[in-house]
């Protein structure tokens, strides 16, 4: 028999269970929502192309945050979903699933309108080559005045003056009066980040700006990048192969097979001893919002882990093993 005591202990932890359950919804309900701060978010993003009926999934749950006056480096291999990515960032594609802000635009829900004023005051963008960038009948201040026009609001002398600014700021204040023929791939390039700076855009997205320049010219078109970051505070989004480039930034993140794989932060130190500063860069695995690790494939070969492996959780660390019994399930039937 169940004395009153009994039940009342009971009823009152019942009490306590449903007061606390209570309590973690309402806490999961208040929490920021991811990427609430930062000015790109990416919360599993997925792309999926048709191709004579075959699908093509370009991006498979990726995620990504980039701070507001960051600038960071993309690298990975061809097909890795890199370019795919900068598409949807730049507002000329729509991912499948998922979702996608910067700066407070939701990419997925804009309509023709609102994409349209999204790609000409939110985000500028530089493309590979240079002849992409320019139209090739206007001088390049002309090149750099047109997207304000475009824009409209302010006058003809305010236009022609943030042109200069910026035609100063990036060192080729004496390319204004030239067409694009009339000048190198290296100052073709910045003129075309001037005109992508033109509306003063959030972010500025470029995709393998340096790819068709010589190392030394390609110096000079990231010192660009790099002075429109500090002076402008511009957050900047570059997808490279150039590994110069990517050194030279302070975060860059590895895409593969439509995933962001790992992340190399840089920071720079300080010898106590001698005051020589020295670059510090370290390569993190990136863990997703399902809580998938992507592990270096040359670790993985070299360990030969294949289809499953063994996992342990310590006091401060979890250990990841190779299956070493390599057992395969058998088929049906079998």
């Amino acid at each position: 028999m169940t004395s009153s005591t009994e039940t009342a202990g009971t009823a009152r932890a019942a009490e306590t269970t449903l007061a606390e359950l209570e309590q973690r919804a309402a806490a999961r309900r208040d929490r920021p929502s991811y990427g609430h701060d930062a000015l790109i978010a990416c919360d599993r993003v997925v792309r999926i192309f048709t191709t004579d009926g075959v699908e093509v999934q370009a991006l498979q749950g990726l995620d990504l945050l980039v701070t507001e006056g960051e600038l960071m480096a993309l690298v990975g291999a061809s097909g890795s979903g890199k370019s795919t990515l900068m598409n949807i960032l730049a507002g000329l594609d729509v991912p499948t699933a998922g979702s996608a802000k910067v700066a407070g635009c939701d990419l997925l829900s804009m309509g023709p309108k609102e994409r349209l004023r999204y790609r000409r005051d939110v985000v500028g963008f530089v493309w590979q080559q240079t002849a992409r960038n320019l139209l090739p009948y206007l001088t390049a201040i002309q090149n750099i005045t047109l997207p304000m026009q475009l824009r409209g609001g302010g006058s003809k002398r305010e236009r022609a003056a943030r042109a200069e600014s910026l035609l100063t700021m990036l060192d080729i204040a004496d390319c204004r009066d030239r067409r694009p023929q009339q000048l190198s791939g290296g100052q073709q390039q910045r003129v075309a980040i001037a005109v992508a700076l033109a509306n003063n855009p959030s972010v500025l997205l470029a995709d393998e700006p340096t790819g068709e320049l010589d190392s030394a010219t390609g110096e000079q078109v990231f010192a660009a990048f790099r002075r429109a970051n500090e002076e402008l505070g511009t957050s900047i989004v570059i997808v490279t192969h150039d590994q110069a480039v990517a050194n030279e930034v302070r975060r860059t993140v590895a895409i593969r097979d439509g995933r962001t794989s790992s992340e190399v932060l840089r920071r720079t130190e300080v010898d106590a001893a001698t005051g020589q500063e020295s670059q510090v860069a370290r390569e993190y695995a990136m863990l997703d919002r399902a809580g998938r690790l992507q592990l270096p494939a040359d670790y993985t070969q070299a360990l030969g882990m294949e289809h499953r492996v063994l996992l342990e959780l310590e006091q401060d660390h979890i250990g990841v093993w190779p299956d070493a019994h390599g057992e395969t399930p058998e088929k049906p039937g079998a």
